[in-house]
């Protein structure tokens, strides 16, 4: 079982982090006092499999002192298992800033004079925490999709490459475009098996359609190219902060050439360590 405590500043980003948290596969409790982490760690070690990655935001609201939260971690990290704090923070030029653009109330406000004043005071409470902490991460400076990067990064699976899902579906022009589709490629321009009698009536996931349409060189230069197009791309995708990328290869009815190219290309995709999806959308269609 894993087990990672959320901590830091108000305003330092554990809302976000907890979301691309749960996002990469952990159980995520707000706000748990310290007395009762040892009691959900039993809980969850008894779950069956079910609560393996459990992630608790524990913050200034929770206790006006964290010896008992410090108690709590060295008891966690004797137990068999994974035990890691994460302390999100940031400058307090950019605490204030997100403060007044938000117009929340920050948890110490009724302890201070203004709102400098209780994002100072937090970054002292904080300290001892802060010292305690397995990872450190400011977002000052860092964009959405560079926070769920580096957590990824940190947290992330061995399966998960770089949190990007992959659909590769196959559609028929004839009727319309995936709506939901990122990229779209165009395979018409291939022979076709419907003119030949005996294919007709079978799919691209059949041998004998699939080995028509890759007898041609043209279908495998194509697709030698597409290959490397997004070897170069989905990276960059991932990297980006993109988690869903939906690619559509479209033939006339989407019964023969887009189905046996889009076969081929998702397992060209798995190979790369992405999480994929195929799916045909026009193969039943008459």
């Amino acid at each position: 079982m894993e087990i990672l405590i959320i901590s830091g500043l108000s305003g330092g980003g554990k809302s976000k982090a907890a979301s691309f948290l749960e996002d990469m596969g952990f159980y995520i409790v707000d706000n748990m006092p310290a007395a009762m982490i040892l009691k959900f760690a039993e809980f969850c070690a008894g779950g069956n499999g079910r609560y393996d990655r459990v992630a608790l935001v524990y913050d200034v609201r929770t206790a006006s002192t964290f010896d008992e939260l410090f108690e709590v971690l060295d008891q966690l990290k004797r137990m068999p298992g994974v035990c890691h704090m994460l302390f999100l923070e940031a400058s307090p030029e950019t605490i204030i800033k997100r403060y007044k653009e938000t117009r929340r109330r920050h948890p110490l406000a009724d302890k201070a004079g203004s709102l400098t004043e209780a994002v100072n005071m937090e970054a002292e409470l904080m300290a001892s925490v802060r010292q305690r902490a397995d990872y450190i991460v400011n977002t000052s400076h860092t964009s959405t999709a560079q926070l769920r990067g580096e957590l990824l990064r940190l947290f992330g699976g061995k399966d998960e490459k770089g949190g990007l899902s992959v659909m590769v579906t196959s559609f028929g022009f004839k009727y319309g475009l995936p709506m939901d589709a990122d990229l779209v490629f165009d395979v018409r321009f291939m022979p076709n098996p419907f003119y030949i009698e005996e294919l007709r009536h079978q799919t691209g996931l059949d041998a004998p359609v699939a080995d028509y349409v890759f007898s041609f060189p043209q279908t495998g230069d194509f697709v030698k190219r597409l290959h490397e197009l997004l070897d170069f791309t989905l990276p960059m995708y991932a990297e980006e902060g993109k988690t869903n990328l939906v690619i559509g290869i479209g033939c006339t009815g989407g019964h023969h050439r887009s189905v046996a190219v889009t076969h081929v290309l998702a397992e060209h995709i798995r190979q790369q360590g992405y999480h994929v999806t195929e799916a045909h959308r026009d193969i039943s269609r008459v």
